[in-house]
């Protein structure tokens, strides 16, 4: 194989630079051409695709985003446009593609494969932690520890003020940020789309807790629950406390990425580029009992990624 094209899809993730260095570099060590897609699909269609040089990855293994930006194309889902895209492909000589996102992303390269036959390797890049075949995606550990960070400074008001803070987090319909986050920083309490906890179980926690003399609390609360501002209300309904909404939002997206995001999206950029020069295709990568697997890639919506219930009722414990 001697022209390989990498792409970024759908929601950016702190470490999808350092993947697309590994990936490139790699390419280099190997005399293969390696070439950037600018804004995912909607840039393969719209023919934004480049040869990638050394400068290019230059010290970018620390910076957050993505350089080659991210676009989301529902049209992709129509196949005139999937091979106009793959046309364009094959016009620059491209004969295998490295995509990084989620679930969604993954889909479209297994139709470029399995319709246009284009190699595709797919590496899991989402702050979510939502595909399964890995146990940690790409950005999650950063993602993680600043929701962390946020907590303890939000903590520091609610102490100084005796409210209860509902803190929402982002995951879709994983709750693995908001469980592990309540977890590692001493929440009060947790909801999260995969357990069903009524809003009045929280609330008697909560008394129990002013029952003890604690007089605020930190409650982490998953996006793919439901309306944060909605539970608020319908909280204060049942409890005598001040209540305070914070929605983290994208600044969860953004930053250098931790040493162990680089770390995974290294060895994970440098094993799909092995995988394309094997020969292999239609397949994503992943980490599971920290060593490099790969799964066919419809794998990561055939399947659903696991809460360890273990976890969450440790956390539930140790939050009264």
């Amino acid at each position: 194989m001697k022209k390989i094209g990498i792409l970024t899809s759908g929601g950016d993730s702190p470490g999808m630079n350092t993947a697309i260095r590994a990936v490139t570099k790699m390419a280099m060590n190997y005399n293969c051409e390696m070439y950037g897609i600018k804004r995912g699909y909607k840039g393969m269609l719209n023919d934004e695709i480049f040869k990638l040089n050394p400068l290019d990855v230059s010290g970018i293994a620390d910076r957050g985003g993505t350089i080659l930006l991210s676009a989301r194309l529902p049209e992709f889902k129509q196949p005139e446009v999937r091979a106009k895209a793959a046309a364009n492909l094959k016009r620059h000589g491209i004969e295998g593609l490295v995509v990084i996102g989620g679930d969604g992303s993954y889909r479209g390269a297994d139709l470029l494969f399995r319709e246009h036959g284009i190699k595709v390797v797919g590496i899991p890049g989402t702050i979510d932690n939502d595909i399964a075949g890995t146990d940690y995606t790409i950005g999650y550990d950063t993602t993680l520890n600043i929701i962390l960070d946020a907590i303890s400074r939000i903590r520091d008001t609610a102490n100084s003020h005796e409210r209860t803070y509902l803190i929402e987090v982002m995951g879709r319909d994983c709750g693995d940020l908001a469980l592990y986050s309540a977890m590692a920083g001493g929440a009060n309490g947790v909801l999260i789309p995969e357990v069903n906890r009524s809003i009045d179980e929280l609330a008697e926690d909560i008394k129990e807790r002013r029952s003890q003399r604690k007089l605020s609390d930190i409650i982490i609360v998953a996006e793919g629950v439901g309306h944060v501002f909605d539970i608020a209300k319908e909280l204060k309904e049942k409890i005598n406390t001040e209540i305070r909404v914070t929605v983290l939002g994208h600044i969860q997206r953004g930053g250098s990425p931790t040493a162990f995001d680089r770390v995974l999206a290294t060895r994970m950029g440098a094993r799909a580029f092995e995988l394309l020069m094997e020969g292999e295709s239609g397949i994503m990568v992943g980490m599971e009992n920290n060593k490099m697997v790969t799964h066919a890639i419809s794998y990561a919506w055939e399947n659903k990624t696991n809460i360890s219930l273990d976890d969450y009722n440790l956390t539930h414990l140790l939050s009264i």
